[in-house]
């Protein structure tokens, strides 16, 4: 991930209005640029070549492939994204994160909660 520019993310959620709400909040955050949105994993995967997102946030029941193996497609890349996963069941995050998430985020938490994870995830990238 880069330094001084925008992050660069991309918001994949089969709900229309949860990309909405998540668009919005990024929108008003510094520095983070929503570059594009998937409803589902071919979608999602259709556009990573062409939008190069430093950051996926992806919805753990996103429709399409199984999470092992849009992970295993994943950590196949060349450029490989930090993954956020958002959550309905806060439970999930253990599954989550043994699949290869680099964070859980439940949708039940604060907005500042996902805010925080991508500032983390991006402080992580810089010092390798």
């Amino acid at each position: 991930m880069k330094g001084q520019e925008p992050l660069r993310i991309l918001i994949a959620d089969h709900q229309p209005a949860v990309r909405s709400a998540v668009r919005l909040l990024l929108k008003e955050a510094l520095r983070l640029d929503v570059v594009g949105e998937a409803a589902d994993n071919q979608g999602l995967l259709a556009q990573l070549d062409t939008l190069r997102p430093d950051v996926i946030l992806i919805d753990w029941e996103l429709p399409g492939w199984s999470a092992a193996d849009l992970f295993e497609t994943l950590h196949g890349l060349d450029r490989q994204p930090g993954v956020i996963v958002l959550g309905t069941h806060p439970e999930s995050s253990r599954a989550a994160l043994a699949a290869g998430a680099d964070a859980f985020v439940s949708k039940s938490d604060p907005p500042k909660r996902l805010l925080t994870a991508i500032r983390a995830l991006s402080e992580e990238s810089q010092r390798e």
